[in-house]
């Protein structure tokens, strides 16, 4: 942090940075580095222009004079620009031709600063312009920053390769920079800074003030940076573009006026009023999203009647989604409903469609939102991805209503319509049988027509046969519905599909496979700029799963948090399965307690969404099972998974939910560790040896692998060693062929030592005292814990308060992480921190 001070050896005016400014070297090295005659910065106000010239003009080399001219935006004649720049250059003016020539004759090198160019129209002052920097020597570099850019000739100075431009985007604060910035601000976080400005300066700025009321701040600074200097026309105009999600001339015309539209657009782009091109297309524009952002939650009265012109606008477009978003924008539901005609299943994963549906039919009922057989299969469709199937339920009875039809065949599709909704239903709710029943009848009823509906029909099939490992017919189903999908050219279904055969290749030893597959579809949405947001999150989150099987934790925590982020966005029912990630990414590092947190909170949210317990209970306890037995708690995984298993046995036994494929044979195995932990296992190797041999029969190679290691850690707590040290080679052998690294981590966790012990690893080495997790005082606690003093007597040995050697002890366990004293002594012997 610099202040620029005002140099003997250089003329004029020197600004002084901030004594918080940041240098930031990735923007000025290419400025200085750059053999250009004239370096321009064109961005809308607060965007830095000012701090980096100012960084860049103390960098000068030596003997090159910097001269700086400070415009502040103001329109000047001419002539006044040229006895300004005469001046402050130290030359005699005369007129506007001596200037010229002396300009084209100057020989000292000297970089010329004009900050802050002027901010208004002026054709005059931009010719004049024109002619400077086309009549100037090469030894006077000039430096231009404008909130606009100049009408000047600079296609010329472009091909003569004279001339570097920045705009806005490029000027804003990096992430990494940003963090640098948070030190100043504790209270702040990267991300809501990120989200508060996008990187703008005088955002970011703001943003750390820590005030208390950055919007308020930011709204003096629009006032008095924008509107303040627009004329009252244009100052409407830009606010009712700030609550378009985008604009063009057409739409700006059909708003404002014939012509009018046009000339308002053309004047707030060349007053750099925050309009930019949209991300995806040249062909929008939009206003910069944390100002537009800022705009929307401020009361307006006139916005409803400017969102209706808008949905008439798109409308007449065919834009059905904008058009659907500006109706429930202008509270024209009855409109928006109508609008829903337009709409397909697959338009559900396109923006927050899935989410305003279910509102929708939250505030405006049955009466208004089962007005058709389509709008019944979409709302079903949104509560079913919501997981709301008793409200699903209700409303695919609500079919009768169209019933009957006026011809057969319109009947028959109705009808098969109602199987394949029925179907998902009964597949979602564990009803295999049922469902499959009623996807078969579906499949041999539907239309051609009706592809849509027979892709799921098969997509739902695909997942029960992956449910009982018929691999490969579930491979076949995949493809067809794979196939289906490509020859309507829908690449959202087509992505949707690709989950399932994630799924597939994951259950054949091929994560890697599964992983890459993935990361090529995302690219395909990203790429193809759908903004697929519900389907983007559950791809992030089967990456997640993806990932941390492989062992690949820091990319895994990236995706469960993306994922989570947006399924919460979205409401989506797999949202379950980011919390369940990040609390088996705290179990590997230990943390038990932040792993149990995870778990209470997933839990909380399925409940407060009415997400039925069939969805998330068994899997819940199989997690938590999972960390009970790592921490020495045989007894109530026991317990719990007895009683989910229930479920999954007899006549009436459930379907596990459809993400969770290997969840019941993880509940049989799990279940045998517990009892032989406990002592009171029936015939565990044999119960093991049979999921083996039904594992290897369909081919799931992740899951032999898991069993296989399962089976070596139950033979050598029962004493067979060779068994012991035969299962656990072929385990090693399978996980390093499927790339599996989870289910070793996870052995390790519930048996530290096992693999080294038997000779299938290196014996680890006694833990140094940097590698020691407790304090000095916390080991002497916990030798005295081993001899079998209570806390009072420990207290009286170590002359410290009992409240003391309590909260010594609250700290090893969740250290070490683990609930009880003697769990505590057996993992420290166990990692060598005592003997």
């Amino acid at each position: 942090m610099t202040a620029m001070t005002r140099c003997l050896d250089r003329p004029g005016f020197m600004p002084r940075l901030s004594a918080h400014h940041l240098l930031r070297p990735r923007l000025a090295e290419p400025l200085l580095a750059a053999q250009v005659r004239v370096k321009l910065l064109c961005a809308p106000g607060g965007s830095g222009k000012s701090a980096l010239f100012a960084e860049c003009a103390l960098q000068a080399p030596a003997g090159c004079q910097v001269y700086w001219m400070a415009l502040n935006g103001v329109v000047l004649s001419p002539i006044e620009l040229c006895q300004r720049l005469a001046q402050n250059l130290g030359l005699g003016f005369t007129d506007e031709a001596t200037l010229l020539l002396d300009l084209s004759r100057w020989q000292t090198p000297a970089w010329l600063f004009l900050d802050d160019f002027c901010r208004l129209p002026a054709p005059e002052l931009d010719a004049l312009l024109d002619r400077l920097l086309s009549a100037s020597s090469p030894a006077l570099t000039w430096w231009l920053g404008a909130r606009r850019r100049p009408a000047c000739n600079w296609p010329r100075l472009l091909l003569d390769d004279e001339l570097l431009e920045c705009n806005g985007a490029e000027l804003g604060f990096n992430a990494e920079e940003i963090q640098q910035l948070l030190s100043q601000a504790p209270g702040q976080t990267l991300e809501n800074v990120l989200h508060f400005s996008a990187g703008w300066c005088a955002g970011v700025r703001i943003a750390l003030l820590g005030d208390g009321h950055p919007d308020k701040t930011l709204l003096d600074y629009l006032q008095h940076e924008l509107f303040s200097t627009l004329p009252a026309e244009l100052a409407e105009a830009w606010r009712v573009l700030a609550h378009l999600p985008r604009f063009n001339v057409s739409l700006c015309e059909h708003l404002f006026g014939f012509g009018d539209g046009a000339h308002y657009l053309r004047e707030l782009q060349a007053l750099g009023a925050f309009i930019q091109p949209c991300e995806d297309t040249s062909d929008w524009l939009q206003v910069f999203a944390p100002l537009a952002r800022l705009l929307r939650d401020e009361p307006w009265p006139a916005k409803r009647s400017w969102h209706r012109r808008a949905c008439q606008w798109f409308s007449a477009q065919s834009d059905w989604q904008a058009a659907f978003e500006q109706a429930l924008l202008a509270e024209e539901y009855e409109v928006a409903v109508s609008l829903l005609q337009h709409f397909s299943f697959e338009d559900l994963f396109r923006q927050q469609n899935a989410v305003l549906l279910l509102r929708l039919h939250e505030q405006h009922g049955d009466e208004l939102m089962l007005c058709s057989a389509q709008l019944v299969g979409l709302v079903t469709a949104a509560l079913l991805f919501a997981g709301r199937f008793d409200q699903a339920a209700l409303c695919i009875d609500q079919l009768a209503r169209f019933a009957p039809q006026p011809t057969a065949a319109a009947q028959r599709h109705l009808l098969a319509r109602w199987q394949a909704q029925w179907g998902w239903l009964l597949h979602l709710g564990g009803d295999a049988e049922r469902s499959r029943e009623h996807f078969l009848e579906a499949l041999q009823a539907l239309p051609d027509s009706a592809w849509t509906s027979r892709l799921m029909c098969l997509s739902g099939l695909t997942q029960q046969a992956l449910l009982r490992g018929e691999l490969d017919v579930a491979q076949a189903l995949n493809r067809e519905a794979l196939c289906l999908a490509r020859a309507h050219g829908s690449l959202l279904l087509e992505a949707l599909l690709e989950l399932d055969h994630a799924q597939l290749l994951e259950q054949r030893g091929a994560p890697y496979r599964a992983q890459s597959l993935l990361e090529s579809v995302q690219a395909m949405l990203l790429q193809q700029h759908l903004k697929a947001g519900p389907l983007v999150g559950r791809i992030a989150l089967r990456r997640g799963h993806l990932a941390l099987r492989q062992g690949q934790d820091a990319l895994a925590a990236e995706c469960f948090e993306t994922g989570l982020t947006m399924c919460l966005h979205s409401q989506d029912k797999r949202v379950l399965y980011g919390f369940l990630g990040l609390a088996l990414l705290a179990a590997n590092r230990g943390d038990y307690a932040q792993a149990f947190i995870q778990l209470r909170e997933a839990e909380r949210l399925m409940q407060q969404r009415q997400v039925p317990d069939t969805v998330y209970r068994a899997v819940l306890l199989l997690v938590s099972g999972h960390f009970w037995l790592q921490q020495g708690r045989a007894e109530l995984t026991a317990q719990a998974v007895r009683r989910v298993l229930r479920h999954f046995r007899g006549p009436n036994a459930k379907q596990a939910p459809p993400a969770t494929l290997e969840l019941i044979p993880r509940l049989e195995y799990l279940l045998v560790l517990a009892e032989v932990k406990l002592g009171g296992a029936d015939q565990p190797v044999a119960r093991l040896n049979a999921l083996l041999e039904t594992t290897r029969q369909r081919g799931m190679l992740c899951l032999e692998t898991e069993l296989q290691l399962v089976l070596g850690e139950v033979a050598w707590q029962l004493g067979d060693g060779a068994l012991a040290r035969r299962s656990l080679q072929a385990g090693l052998e399978l996980a390093a062929r499927c790339q599996v690294q989870q289910a070793i981590r996870e052995l390790r966790l519930r048996s530290p030592g096992l693999l080294s012990e038997l000779g299938l690893e290196p014996q680890a080495s006694a833990t140094s005292a940097t590698d020691n997790p407790l304090s000095q005082r916390e080991l002497e606690v916990l030798q005295l814990i081993a001899l079998g003093n209570s806390n009072l007597e420990i207290a009286d040995r170590l002359f410290i308060s009992l409240h003391t050697v309590k909260t010594h002890a609250r700290r090893i366990h969740s250290k070490l992480g683990v609930e009880r004293r003697t769990q505590a002594v057996a993992k420290a012997k166990t990692l060598g921190l005592m003997a």
